[in-house]
């Protein structure tokens, strides 16, 4: 998978694909009984890919009917979980064969380079799958520590069928986050894929027609997300995507079924640079990566640099350095480490949050749907220090103390994501504990990996966490099987 091709190899690769344009439904593609499509459009080129079929709330009722009905014979629920983890390891297989076709496909239709669905998505899809693949047998219950005269038995069992509601910027893995810990579950699982990202989603569904189980449904938010968050016989919805989308969700739970509801939304992620850091070029690296990798669109992405005035000149100068060695272009070109931003709409508003008064320190242009790494010196209260933009623009803010820093850092409504550099051991200690995020890291970006859970405080989310063992809480519930071994019906009522 490193060994990437050239842009005229890759290019005649994306002229040969055949992109899936149906919904995937009880194992085969089938039309929206509308009728109705919405285009996909390369985001770098703005050409029509193709018209993919666009769901409505009647379709919605019959892929729900489909998976309970998968759900209640068991055909995957009650499958033997040795069984499943063989399905879901050849699924991983499928992909790692398709790998090449699927990273064409999603750079085409999300605009992210090439390099990066080759080098880092489709391994790490591949990876997750089997990584939860492989859990599927090694998760016992448990027996709690009753009395002598009982056995009271605590299992895991899967909640049933679950809505996965996915976003733009990561479609191909924000999948496998979602359906490997699902499928492993048991769940029979409905997919509502972004609007602008729907075509790899589709192509996993077909490879992953063994399960019998695994839905997909385009359309839009107000035709499929909100009828599978309404739907009374949806037992759980797994979003990820904005905080204001996430509310809704809480809402439709409260007003139909109050099904479970997981929400990993939105991010501000400080990268937090104190004056004792050491090997400033090193950081400079890392806080370029966390900035501007997928054109910034990552809800914890490194956007705001909260560095002490010591070090700020000397960490801009080199953070400035490492810019350049990011070229922005034609995405299907593997030397280009920038591509375009996922639609006309959310260059628009980027571009509208560029030249709004912040003093620009590099880049700041923005043209045919493409915006250059942007570095900006902004006030604590300014909207790019505020808001979640999902754009390749870091915010500087210079602070005189420790205290400041991290008083900064927690100035937000979000809490998914931070980093804090510092050589001091104690201070990186105080600074992660003091710091309200879900993951954070020290002299580092990152997210830790399929190990660790992924998920935030506050406005960036609750109701459970993706990757690592815990993300198979999203879609059991535990039962306790109560056991009464006394002979004594007198003993057994007391």
């Amino acid at each position: 998978m490193s060994d990437l091709l050239t842009a005229e190899e890759y290019k005649a690769i994306a002229a040969g694909l055949d992109l899936p344009t149906q919904a995937f439904v009880d194992g085969s593609f089938r039309p929206a009984r509308s009728g109705r499509t919405f285009d996909s459009v390369n985001p770098a080129t703005g050409a029509l890919l193709a018209k993919v079929a666009a769901y409505g709330p009647d379709d919605v009722d019959f892929a729900v009917q489909k998976a309970r009905d998968a759900f209640e014979d068991g055909r995957w629920s009650r499958l033997h979980p040795g069984a499943r983890k063989e399905v879901l390891i050849r699924l991983a297989k499928l992909v790692r064969r398709h790998a090449r076709d699927l990273a064409v496909m999603e750079s085409l239709d999300s605009g992210k380079t090439i390099c990066d669905c080759e080098t880092v998505d489709l391994p790490e899809t591949i990876h997750c799958l089997t990584w939860h693949a492989e859990l599927i047998d090694k998760i016992y219950d448990q027996v709690s520590p009753a009395s002598d005269n009982h056995i009271a038995m605590v299992v895991r069992e899967p909640v049933g069928v679950v809505g996965l509601v996915l976003p733009w910027n990561f479609p191909l893995l924000m999948l496998a986050w979602k359906i490997g810990p699902a499928l492993a579950a048991g769940c029979s699982v409905i997919v509502k894929p972004a609007e602008e990202t729907s075509l790899t989603a589709l192509r996993i569904a077909e490879l992953a027609m063994e399960a019998g189980v695994f839905n997909v449904l385009p359309g839009s938010g107000p035709d499929v997300g909100e009828p599978l968050g309404r739907h009374m016989d949806v037992d759980a919805v797994s979003f990820t995507g904005s905080t204001e989308t996430g509310r809704r969700f809480l809402r439709y739970a409260a007003e139909s079924n109050l099904k479970e509801v997981t929400l990993e939304m939105g991010g501000k992620t400080p990268a937090v640079v104190l004056d004792d850091a050491e090997n400033l070029d090193r950081v400079a690296a890392h806080v370029v990566n966390g900035a501007f990798w997928n054109m910034g669109e990552n809800c914890s992405a490194s956007s705001r640099l909260i560095v002490q005035k010591g070090v700020k000149d000397a960490l801009l100068d080199r953070i400035k350095a490492h810019a350049r060695e990011w070229p922005m272009g034609d995405p299907l070109d593997p030397q280009n480490r920038v591509g375009a931003l996922v639609s006309a709409a959310h260059f628009d508003k980027v571009r509208s949050h560029l030249g709004k008064g912040p003093k620009v320190v590099m880049g700041g242009s923005a043209e045919a749907g493409f915006v250059e790494p942007t570095i900006l010196e902004v006030a604590p209260d300014a909207p790019q220090a505020r808001e979640e933009i999902f754009d390749p623009v870091l915010s500087v803010l210079t602070v005189d103390s420790f205290d400041e820093a991290i008083a900064l850092a927690n100035d937000t409504e979000y809490g998914l994501a931070a980093s804090i550099f510092t050589a001091n051991v104690k201070r990186a200690i105080r600074g992660a504990r003091a710091i309200r995020a879900g993951t954070v890291t020290v002299n580092s970006f990152g997210e830790g990996d399929i190990s660790t859970p992924f998920g935030g405080f506050k406005a960036s989310g609750f109701g459970g966490r993706d990757n690592s063992i815990h993300a198979h809480d999203q879609y059991t519930q535990l039962k306790t099987i109560w056991v009464d071994l006394s002979d004594d019906a007198d003993e057994a009522v007391a």
